[in-house]
Parts: C-alpha cells; sequence; structure tokens
C-alpha cells in the first residue's frame, strides 16, 4: 500500500511518498514545493503534486500539524469536528498551523473523504513534561502553560539514537537546529523539558524568531504601536542579528557576533538540561544547521569539556556525519543523526492501517 506524508512548512510543501509491504517502508517519491506570495499557495501546491502522483493508490495521508494544544495528545483521523478544533488553535502556531490546515482541506477535497486523513502533533511527545517544567509563574486561571514542538523530530533522533547504541530508554540532549530551532531534554526516553513553551517563539535563536526575551520587551513594543508578532516571529533571531536569516550565509561572511549568540544560547540550554537531567549519556544534534554546520557544533561541543566532551575533529568535519562525532573515550558523547519526520510518520500510519 501507499502511504502519503504531507509535511507543510510556512512557506514550503514538502511531501513524501511511502510504500509499506510486509512490515518494510519504503519511500518512493519525494518532493518541495515553494509557496510564494502572490503565486502558489499551500492548496496549489497539493493539486500540482497529486498530479504527479495520477494512478498511485494512496491508501492513507499523514500531516504534521505544529500545535495540538490541550486537545490532541496521540495521532488523530481528522473529520470536520478535528478541523474546527484545530483551527481554534491558529494563533498558537501562526507561521505553521493554518499553512497545515489548508493542505488539510486541499487532500479531502484531492482525495475523497473516505481516504483516511492523521494528523501527527509535534507537541505529543512532550506531553510527559512534569509539572514544574510546564508551568508558568503567572496567575493559573490565565490558561498558558508550556508545551514544547519539533516533538516528531526529537522523538525520531532520540529513537534511532537507543537503536544504535541498544538502549531502548536513552538518558540525552537533542538539539534540533534548523528554521526553528529547539533544545529537549529526555530522560529515560521521556521528554521532561524542551525549550520551546506555549508557542514556538520561546527559546533558542532562531532564523527569524527571537527565542527568549524580557517579556516588557513585548509589553513596551506594543505600546508603541509595534506589530510584535511580526516583529519577534519574522523579523528577529539570526535575521535581525546578521541580517540573513541563512546561517550557511552567515558561517560565509564570518559574522562571528552573531554566531556567539546563537551559540551562547543553546550551550546555556544543553547546561541547564545536564544540571535538570543529573548527567546524560550524549547530546544529539539534528536538523538542517545541526545536520550541516560542523562549526556550530565545534562551538556547543567545546563548551562541555568540563562534562567530558572531546570532539573528533575529523568526524565532525565529514561532509555529512551521521553518528558519533565525539571521541570514543568520551564521558559524554556527541552525535549527529539525520532527522526523518516524514518516516517516523509513514511507519505510525502504517501500523494503523
Amino acid at each position: 500500500m501507499h502511504l502519503l506524508i504531507l509535511n507543510a512548512g510556512s512557506s514550503t510543501l514538502r511531501y513524501e511518498l511511502f510504500r509499506a509491504d510486509a512490515g518494510e517502508l519504503t519511500s518512493t517519491r519525494t518532493e518541495l514545493f515553494e509557496i510564494a506570495p502572490g503565486g502558489r499557495d499551500h492548496a496549489a501546491a497539493l493539486h500540482e503534486a497529486t498530479r504527479g502522483l495520477a494512478g498511485t493508490a494512496i491508501r492513507a495521508l499523514g500531516h504534521r500539524i505544529v500545535h495540538g494544544g490541550d486537545a490532541f495528545t496521540r495521532p488523530t483521523r481528522i473529520d470536520d469536528d478535528v478541523l474546527e478544533r484545530l483551527e481554534r488553535l491558529n494563533p498558537l502556531a501562526p507561521l505553521h498551523n493554518p499553512p497545515a490546515i489548508a493542505v488539510i482541506r486541499a487532500a479531502l477535497r484531492e482525495f475523497g473523504r473516505d481516504t483516511p486523513n492523521v494528523a501527527f502533533f509535534d507537541t505529543a511527545f512532550h506531553q510527559t513534561l512534569p509539572e514544574r517544567a510546564r508551568t508558568y509563574a503567572i496567575p493559573r486561571e490565565l490558561g498558558y502553560r508550556r508545551y514544547g514542538f519539533h516533538g516528531i523530530s526529537h522523538r525520531y533522533v532520540m529513537e534511532q539514537y537507543a537503536e544504535r547504541v541498544g538502549r531502548p530508554r536513552p538518558t540525552i540532549i537533542t538539539l534540533h537546529l534548523g528554521g526553528g530551532c529547539s533544545a529537549c531534554a529526555i530522560r529515560e526516553g521521556h521528554s521532561i523539558d524542551t525549550s520551546m513553551g506555549y508557542t514556538p517563539l520561546e527559546g533558542l535563536v532562531m532564523g527569524t524568531r527571537s527565542g527568549d526575551l524580557d517579556p516588557a520587551i513585548a509589553v513596551a513594543l506594543t505600546r508603541e504601536g509595534k506589530d510584535v508578532d511580526r516583529i519577534l516571529n519574522r523579523e528577529s533571531g539570526l535575521k535581525a542579528l546578521a541580517g540573513t536569516s541563512d546561517l550557511r550565509e552567515i558561517l560565509r561572511k564570518g559574522d562571528d557576533a552573531a554566531l556567539d549568540v546563537f551559540c551562547y544560547r543553546i550551550t546555556k540550554y544543553v547546561g541547564a538540561y545536564l544540571a535538570a537531567l543529573g548527567g546524560a549519556e550524549a547530546v544529539v544534534f539534528t536538523g538542517g544547521i545541526g545536520e550541516n554546520a560542523a562549526e556550530v557544533r565545534r562551538r556547543v561541543c567545546e563548551g562541555f569539556a568540563w562534562a567530558g566532551l572531546v570532539l573528533d575533529e575529523a568526524r565532525n568535519a565529514a561532509a555529512r556525519p551521521d553518528g558519533r562525532i565525539s571521541t570514543d573515550g568520551s564521558r559524554l558523547a556527541a552525535w549527529v543523526i539525520p532527522t526523518d519526520e516524514e518516516r517516523w510518520m509513514a511507519k505510525e500510519l502504517a501500523q494503523s492501517c
């Protein structure tokens, strides 16, 4: 049977087609569509994708949804009621949830309502956060709490690490570093803290998102009549520090000041999570930056010599590292494991069909 996995970003739509036979999962086709203002939108991109898949019998579709709120804690079959509840969550992930919902609606039209569409939530992996990690020190009746994101990616690389080292419930720190960035503290296979919070804005410095900042800044910007959402979500982060959100360009220019801020924030979180976990086996890098930026990995790892992390320079400098990048004798290991959110969703979808 064929399974279609759809991953809608703020300005992209990626799909991957899998064939599931006798417990084996094979990726047979993948494509990325760019979304441009005034041009192709997410629904048009899906229509274009379906033309390219003409003649392929799709058994089920899986959709990555960034924010599931309190309502969605596990993979969920999509119907009108689910769509309505998802739309109420749009303000919590304004860059990601609305495009994903547009793709779901288009998929229901293109493939018909008898074809199962299943939503997978980035927030679900973090449902194990203890009360102390998910609670903000504001009045409880306001209803705000920390959710965490990139959960599909954090779960996937944790499972990959566990399989490779032969420990099914590892205690590690995972770093998903890309356009969006987050850290996750995992104790015995469960997320116990993560850097993103009520929305994906909290935590590490990102491509265009600020990450942590004094909330009084948002109050001051509001009083000045500024568009706070636009500034903090679309005009901050690396874009504000270096004039571009593309880390490759920042590395090419040698913008040390921007790199220092970016890597220092990561180092702070890793240090805090080592303390929260009482030590860890490894720090695992993933995501576009985590998998490809040797200089970022070097800067982060050098901050943990005190914890016994010794980087193997040759392993780290490899063009596409996949595996351990610290020396074999390091007390705290460092790994690179490429993420594959689509494969994880396809595996889960195949088991439910």
